[in-house]
This record gives structure tokens, C-alpha cells and sequence, in this order.
């Protein structure tokens, strides 16, 4: 009898925010969340952990390197959110924000639709101390397997008159998002005022499991390739 084929395929995503570039801006930090549609859910993923013998666990043979470590599987679903440590610009030329925060999480699903997005918000001080946002982007998690480095721009809301605009400078209360995840939607974005400011850098480490046996092609099985520097997402090729 032949066994069953598999239902849902597997997309695993790991890599890191890697860097950003916000001249007028230091002192900075990042948020990330993922959003993906109905059909997609977070999974927990198989990891090799090591484990001592039981002859070492109950303490027998201390020092003796002929005991080893015996391999042992763990579940790990990882992380669908994450904040960064606060970076100050590189002394370099460059004057480039580095962040080299870890991003790991993998997903199931059943169809490409609602593919994941990861959405980023970089906060950091005001003249006053209070912290405001200083950039929203977005982009989606690459479709083909391998190694992709993606620079995103980034963008703040705007008010919409220069009252408001001074009141929101004065009090420290700029206009931001409720809900960050808003910036991956289309629904009501034609009615906010924006302006670009910034970029952000992130690299991508993507593998996919039992897409091809679903029927779905996302490019060459050969992982081992890099691509990027990209172009930012939203700018003119």
C-alpha cells in the first residue's frame, strides 16, 4: 500500500536584522513580528540537543572522554516576535546602525496564500528623551531556498497640519501605529500620510520542506546560492 503524501509543506526562516541606515538618527532599536494568513501557522521544528549517558547523569565517570554525548530531539517553534538591543552608529564611514539580531521561526501550511511578511518598527529618542518611532517597513520572507540579503526603506507617519505637527514634536507624541502589523495590509493605507526615512538591511536563511511534492515550484533545488544586495523593496529598479 502506498503511504500517504504529505498535507501541509514546511517553511523554515532564520537569519538576522542585520543593520540600518538613519543619518539624522542614533541610539536606535528594533522590533519585528510576522504576519501571514489564515492558512499558515507557526510550527514547532526538530533540534538536535546533546545528552549525557545515564552512567553520567548519575555522576559516574566524571572526566572520562569516552562517555560522550548521545544526540537527543527537541521541539523548538521559535520566535514570531523579538526587540533588539539599543545600537549606537559604527565609528566607520559607514555610520551604520549594527544590530545582527537573530531572527528563527518556521511555518506550516497548506497553500502559498498569505505568504509571511515580517514587519519591522526602529524606535529610538527624541530631544526630549521619550522614545518615538523612527521608521515602519515591511517585506516578504523570500520564496526560493537559500540566502537572500534584503534592504528595506522605511517610512514614519506624518500629521497632517503643522500645528499637529509641532503639538506631536512638543509632548513627545508622535504619530504611530496602534498596531504595527498594519503596515503589512493594504486596508486604509491610502488615507495616511508618509515619509521615507532610513533603511534597513536583514539576511535571510530559507528552506522549504514537501512544497514540490504539493506541487509547487519555487525555483532550483540548490540552496547554496546568495542573493543580494537587493534593491530596496518599493524603489525604481
Amino acid at each position: 500500500m502506498a503511504a500517504a503524501g504529505p498535507s501541509v509543506f514546511l517553511l523554515m526562516v532564520n537569519g538576522q536584522v542585520e543593520s540600518a541606515q538613519f543619518p539624522e538618527y542614533d541610539d536606535l532599536y528594533c522590533k519585528y513580528c510576522f504576519v501571514y494568513g489564515q492558512d499558515w501557522a507557526p510550527t514547532a521544528q526538530m533540534v538536535k540537543e546533546t545528552a549525557l549517558p545515564p552512567a553520567a547523569q548519575r555522576g559516574e565517570g566524571h572526566g572520562s572522554p569516552e562517555l560522550g554525548h548521545w544526540p537527543s530531539l527537541s521541539s523548538s517553534q521559535g520566535l514570531e516576535e523579538g526587540i533588539s538591543q539599543i545600537t549606537s552608529k559604527s565609528q566607520d564611514a559607514r555610520r551604520a546602525l549594527v544590530w545582527n539580531f537573530p531572527i528563527d521561526v518556521t511555518f506550516k501550511s497548506t497553500n502559498p496564500y498569505g505568504w509571511p511578511q515580517i514587519v519591522l518598527s526602529v524606535y529610538g529618542p527624541d530631544v526630549f528623551g521619550n522614545d518615538v518611532v523612527r521608521g515602519y517597513g515591511a517585506v516578504h520572507v523570500p520564496f526560493s531556498p537559500g540566502r537572500h540579503k534584503k534592504t528595506i526603506p522605511m517610512f514614519v507617519p506624518e500629521s497632517v497640519s503643522k500645528l499637529q505637527k509641532f503639538t506631536s514634536w512638543f509632548m513627545g507624541r508622535r504619530p504611530e501605529y496602534t498596531d504595527p502589523k498594519v503596515v503589512a495590509q493594504g486596508e486604509g493605507r491610502e488615507v495616511t500620510r508618509v515619509r521615507s526615512q532610513g533603511f534597513v538591511t536583514l539576511l535571510f536563511n530559507v528552506v522549504t520542506k514537501d512544497m514540490r511534492k504539493l506541487g509547487y515550484d519555487t525555483g532550483p533545488p540548490d540552496t547554496q546560492g546568495v542573493s543580494g544586495p537587493s534593491t530596496p523593496q518599493g524603489l525604481p529598479r
